[in-house]
Protein backbone atom coordinates (compact mmCIF):
# COMPACT_ATOMS: atom_id res chain seq x y z
CA UNK A 1 0.00 0.00 0.00
CA UNK A 2 3.07 2.50 0.19
CA UNK A 3 3.69 2.23 -3.13
CA UNK A 4 0.07 2.89 -3.94
CA UNK A 5 -0.42 5.86 -2.00
CA UNK A 6 3.39 7.47 -3.26
CA UNK A 7 1.77 7.14 -6.74
CA UNK A 8 -1.15 8.32 -5.80
CA UNK A 9 0.27 11.56 -4.38
CA UNK A 10 2.51 11.51 -7.46
CA UNK A 11 -0.90 11.78 -9.89
CA UNK A 12 -1.96 14.62 -7.76
CA UNK A 13 0.59 16.77 -7.62
CA UNK A 14 1.45 16.75 -10.97
CA UNK A 15 0.99 20.12 -12.91
CA UNK A 16 -1.06 19.35 -16.43
CA UNK A 17 -3.68 16.74 -17.14
CA UNK A 18 -2.10 15.64 -20.22
CA UNK A 19 -2.77 12.74 -22.49
CA UNK A 20 0.60 12.07 -24.72
CA UNK A 21 -1.32 10.07 -26.93
CA UNK A 22 -4.05 12.33 -28.07
CA UNK A 23 -1.00 15.03 -28.38
CA UNK A 24 0.91 12.80 -30.68
CA UNK A 25 -2.02 11.53 -32.25
CA UNK A 26 -2.57 14.77 -33.34
CA UNK A 27 0.34 15.83 -35.50
CA UNK A 28 0.58 13.10 -37.03
CA UNK A 29 -3.16 13.13 -38.37
CA UNK A 30 -2.87 16.93 -38.90
CA UNK A 31 0.88 16.15 -41.10
CA UNK A 32 -1.49 13.23 -42.92
CA UNK A 33 -4.32 15.50 -43.40
CA UNK A 34 -2.09 18.49 -45.22
CA UNK A 35 0.36 16.78 -47.46
CA UNK A 36 -1.12 13.22 -48.07
CA UNK A 37 -3.99 13.13 -50.64
CA UNK A 38 -6.99 13.63 -48.20
CA UNK A 39 -7.50 17.03 -49.97
CA UNK A 40 -9.10 14.10 -52.48
CA UNK A 41 -11.75 13.75 -50.28
CA UNK A 42 -12.79 17.08 -49.86
CA UNK A 43 -15.24 18.03 -52.81
CA UNK A 44 -15.42 21.45 -51.81
CA UNK A 45 -13.10 24.32 -50.46
CA UNK A 46 -16.08 24.70 -47.73
CA UNK A 47 -15.03 20.30 -47.09
CA UNK A 48 -11.18 21.12 -46.18
CA UNK A 49 -12.41 24.02 -43.95
CA UNK A 50 -14.54 22.06 -41.93
CA UNK A 51 -11.74 19.74 -41.53
CA UNK A 52 -9.51 22.66 -40.58
CA UNK A 53 -12.00 23.82 -38.24
CA UNK A 54 -12.18 20.61 -36.20
CA UNK A 55 -8.64 20.39 -36.29
CA UNK A 56 -8.91 23.85 -34.33
CA UNK A 57 -10.96 22.63 -31.81
CA UNK A 58 -9.05 19.72 -31.28
CA UNK A 59 -5.83 21.78 -30.77
CA UNK A 60 -7.77 23.73 -28.36
CA UNK A 61 -8.59 21.01 -26.13
CA UNK A 62 -4.76 19.72 -26.19
CA UNK A 63 -4.29 23.66 -25.38
CA UNK A 64 -5.97 23.70 -22.87
CA UNK A 65 -4.98 20.28 -20.93
CA UNK A 66 -1.10 21.97 -20.93
CA UNK A 67 -1.77 26.05 -20.01
CA UNK A 68 -5.54 25.22 -18.23
CA UNK A 69 -6.14 28.28 -20.20
CA UNK A 70 -9.45 29.25 -22.05
CA UNK A 71 -8.05 31.74 -24.20
CA UNK A 72 -8.69 30.99 -27.89
CA UNK A 73 -5.88 33.54 -28.79
CA UNK A 74 -2.43 31.10 -28.75
CA UNK A 75 -5.26 28.52 -30.62
CA UNK A 76 -5.93 31.23 -33.02
CA UNK A 77 -2.04 32.40 -33.70
CA UNK A 78 -1.15 28.85 -34.31
CA UNK A 79 -3.50 28.22 -37.24
CA UNK A 80 -2.64 31.73 -38.36
CA UNK A 81 0.39 30.67 -38.78
CA UNK A 82 0.09 27.66 -40.91
CA UNK A 83 0.06 29.23 -43.86
CA UNK A 84 3.38 30.59 -43.82
CA UNK A 85 4.46 27.37 -42.31
CA UNK A 86 3.13 25.05 -45.04
CA UNK A 87 5.09 27.61 -47.53
CA UNK A 88 8.51 26.72 -45.56
CA UNK A 89 8.14 23.11 -45.73
CA UNK A 90 6.95 22.92 -49.71
CA UNK A 91 10.16 24.73 -50.26
CA UNK A 92 12.09 22.40 -47.84
CA UNK A 93 10.14 19.58 -50.23
CA UNK A 94 11.40 20.86 -53.03
CA UNK A 95 14.89 21.58 -51.87
CA UNK A 96 14.99 17.62 -50.86
CA UNK A 97 13.49 17.30 -54.72
CA UNK A 98 16.10 19.53 -56.57
CA UNK A 99 19.01 18.28 -54.49
CA UNK A 100 18.67 14.06 -54.50
CA UNK A 101 18.96 12.45 -57.28
CA UNK A 102 16.52 9.57 -55.64
CA UNK A 103 13.85 11.41 -55.46
CA UNK A 104 11.21 11.38 -57.98
CA UNK A 105 8.67 13.98 -57.22
CA UNK A 106 7.12 16.09 -54.66
CA UNK A 107 4.80 13.50 -53.35
CA UNK A 108 7.60 11.06 -53.13
CA UNK A 109 9.28 13.12 -50.75
CA UNK A 110 6.44 14.30 -48.81
CA UNK A 111 4.76 10.69 -48.43
CA UNK A 112 8.03 8.89 -47.78
CA UNK A 113 10.87 10.56 -46.93
CA UNK A 114 11.99 10.46 -42.43
CA UNK A 115 13.76 13.78 -43.25
CA UNK A 116 10.92 15.85 -44.74
CA UNK A 117 8.58 14.34 -41.58
CA UNK A 118 10.98 15.06 -38.78
CA UNK A 119 11.84 19.01 -40.50
CA UNK A 120 7.50 19.31 -40.82
CA UNK A 121 6.94 18.54 -36.92
CA UNK A 122 9.46 20.68 -35.45
CA UNK A 123 8.04 23.78 -37.92
CA UNK A 124 5.05 23.06 -36.11
CA UNK A 125 6.73 22.59 -32.82
CA UNK A 126 9.17 25.35 -33.05
CA UNK A 127 5.84 27.70 -33.94
CA UNK A 128 4.44 26.63 -29.93
CA UNK A 129 8.32 26.43 -29.06
CA UNK A 130 7.87 30.37 -29.58
CA UNK A 131 5.11 30.95 -27.95
CA UNK A 132 6.23 29.34 -24.56
CA UNK A 133 3.92 26.83 -24.99
CA UNK A 134 5.31 24.31 -22.69
CA UNK A 135 5.32 20.19 -23.32
CA UNK A 136 3.92 20.19 -26.42
CA UNK A 137 6.68 21.02 -28.63
CA UNK A 138 8.68 18.56 -27.29
CA UNK A 139 6.48 15.71 -27.35
CA UNK A 140 5.76 16.42 -30.86
CA UNK A 141 9.45 16.41 -31.87
CA UNK A 142 10.21 13.16 -29.82
CA UNK A 143 7.43 11.80 -31.31
CA UNK A 144 9.20 12.59 -34.85
CA UNK A 145 12.74 11.11 -33.27
CA UNK A 146 10.43 7.87 -32.34
CA UNK A 147 9.26 7.48 -36.28
CA UNK A 148 12.62 8.85 -37.63
CA UNK A 149 15.54 8.04 -35.47
CA UNK A 150 16.10 12.58 -36.03
CA UNK A 151 16.48 14.71 -32.99
CA UNK A 152 15.86 17.65 -33.22
CA UNK A 153 14.75 20.24 -30.47
CA UNK A 154 12.02 22.53 -31.05
CA UNK A 155 14.03 25.59 -29.80
CA UNK A 156 16.41 25.23 -32.65
CA UNK A 157 16.44 28.25 -35.27
CA UNK A 158 16.12 26.68 -38.94
CA UNK A 159 16.02 28.91 -42.16
CA UNK A 160 14.33 27.91 -45.42
CA UNK A 161 15.06 25.03 -48.16
CA UNK A 162 16.25 22.97 -45.55
CA UNK A 163 17.20 18.89 -47.00
CA UNK A 164 18.00 16.21 -44.65
CA UNK A 165 19.10 13.09 -46.61
CA UNK A 166 18.69 9.91 -45.10
CA UNK A 167 18.89 11.33 -41.56
CA UNK A 168 19.18 8.28 -38.92
CA UNK A 169 21.44 9.97 -36.13
CA UNK A 170 20.88 13.63 -36.55
CA UNK A 171 21.07 15.96 -33.39
CA UNK A 172 20.51 19.37 -33.75
CA UNK A 173 20.50 21.09 -29.69
CA UNK A 174 17.83 23.85 -28.61
CA UNK A 175 20.06 26.71 -29.13
CA UNK A 176 21.53 26.19 -32.48
CA UNK A 177 21.00 28.00 -35.41
CA UNK A 178 20.64 27.39 -39.03
CA UNK A 179 20.82 28.93 -42.28
CA UNK A 180 19.12 29.07 -45.56
CA UNK A 181 19.55 26.09 -47.94
CA UNK A 182 21.76 23.97 -45.62
CA UNK A 183 22.09 20.00 -46.36
CA UNK A 184 22.45 17.85 -43.80
CA UNK A 185 22.93 14.08 -43.80
CA UNK A 186 22.83 11.51 -41.49
CA UNK A 187 24.47 11.19 -38.26
CA UNK A 188 25.50 14.93 -37.78
CA UNK A 189 25.68 16.51 -34.81
CA UNK A 190 25.36 19.79 -33.46
CA UNK A 191 25.84 19.51 -29.67
CA UNK A 192 26.71 21.30 -26.72
CA UNK A 193 30.63 21.32 -25.80
CA UNK A 194 29.60 20.64 -22.03
CA UNK A 195 26.03 19.37 -20.16
CA UNK A 196 25.04 21.25 -17.24
CA UNK A 197 22.12 22.76 -15.79
CA UNK A 198 23.77 26.09 -15.34
CA UNK A 199 24.35 26.61 -19.25
CA UNK A 200 20.48 26.57 -19.96
CA UNK A 201 19.84 30.32 -20.91
CA UNK A 202 23.48 29.89 -22.92
CA UNK A 203 23.89 29.58 -26.37
CA UNK A 204 25.51 26.23 -26.26
CA UNK A 205 24.71 24.98 -29.80
CA UNK A 206 26.78 26.00 -33.05
CA UNK A 207 25.66 27.88 -35.91
CA UNK A 208 25.54 26.94 -39.65
CA UNK A 209 25.45 29.77 -41.71
CA UNK A 210 23.80 29.76 -45.53
CA UNK A 211 24.47 27.04 -48.01
CA UNK A 212 26.65 24.71 -46.06
CA UNK A 213 26.91 21.04 -46.61
CA UNK A 214 27.72 18.70 -43.29
CA UNK A 215 28.07 15.20 -44.31
CA UNK A 216 27.81 12.12 -42.60
CA UNK A 217 28.66 11.72 -38.96
CA UNK A 218 29.96 15.02 -38.80
CA UNK A 219 30.46 16.74 -35.14
CA UNK A 220 30.46 20.15 -34.05
CA UNK A 221 29.82 21.66 -31.06
CA UNK A 222 29.86 24.57 -28.97
CA UNK A 223 27.41 28.00 -28.74
CA UNK A 224 30.55 29.51 -30.07
CA UNK A 225 31.52 27.90 -33.29
CA UNK A 226 30.33 29.44 -36.26
CA UNK A 227 30.67 27.14 -39.61
CA UNK A 228 30.81 29.97 -42.10
CA UNK A 229 28.55 30.44 -45.45
CA UNK A 230 29.22 28.02 -48.79
CA UNK A 231 31.36 25.80 -46.57
CA UNK A 232 31.52 22.29 -46.90
CA UNK A 233 32.09 19.80 -43.80
CA UNK A 234 33.58 16.27 -44.99
CA UNK A 235 31.93 12.93 -42.72
CA UNK A 236 33.80 12.15 -39.45
CA UNK A 237 35.16 15.61 -38.73
CA UNK A 238 35.03 16.51 -34.90
CA UNK A 239 34.41 20.65 -35.02
CA UNK A 240 34.51 22.96 -31.73
CA UNK A 241 36.44 26.25 -33.59
CA UNK A 242 34.62 28.63 -35.90
CA UNK A 243 35.31 27.67 -39.58
CA UNK A 244 35.47 30.91 -42.13
CA UNK A 245 33.28 31.16 -44.68
CA UNK A 246 33.96 29.10 -48.38
CA UNK A 247 36.05 26.51 -46.40
CA UNK A 248 36.13 22.97 -46.94
CA UNK A 249 36.94 20.92 -43.93
CA UNK A 250 37.59 16.90 -44.16
CA UNK A 251 39.11 14.35 -42.08
CA UNK A 252 42.42 12.56 -44.10
CA UNK A 253 42.52 8.60 -42.62
CA UNK A 254 44.77 6.22 -43.78
CA UNK A 255 42.90 2.76 -45.48
CA UNK A 256 45.08 0.26 -46.82
CA UNK A 257 43.23 -2.25 -49.33
CA UNK A 258 44.87 -6.16 -49.72
CA UNK A 259 43.95 -7.81 -52.84
CA UNK A 260 43.96 -11.08 -50.56
CA UNK A 261 45.75 -12.65 -48.17
CA UNK A 262 49.53 -14.44 -48.19
CA UNK A 263 48.78 -18.34 -47.60
CA UNK A 264 50.82 -18.87 -45.06
CA UNK A 265 49.74 -15.90 -42.97
CA UNK A 266 47.08 -16.18 -40.39
CA UNK A 267 44.14 -14.39 -40.31
CA UNK A 268 43.60 -12.42 -36.59
CA UNK A 269 40.64 -9.82 -35.75
CA UNK A 270 41.44 -8.19 -32.57
CA UNK A 271 37.81 -6.98 -30.97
Amino acid sequence: MGFSKRLHEGYSNRKYDIDKKKIEDFIDRFFRFIFFLEYQRCSEVTDIEVRLNNFKTEFKEILYSVTEEKDDVQTDDFFQSFPRIYQSLENDAQSILDHDPAAQSLEEVMFSYPGFFAIAVYRFAHELYKSNIPLIPRIWTEFAHSKTGIDINPGATIGENFFIDHGTGIVIGETAIIGDDVKIYQGVTLGALSVTKNLQDIKRHPTIENNVVIYANATILGGETIIGENSVIGGNVWITDSVAPHSVVFHKGQVTVKNKFPGNEPIIFSI
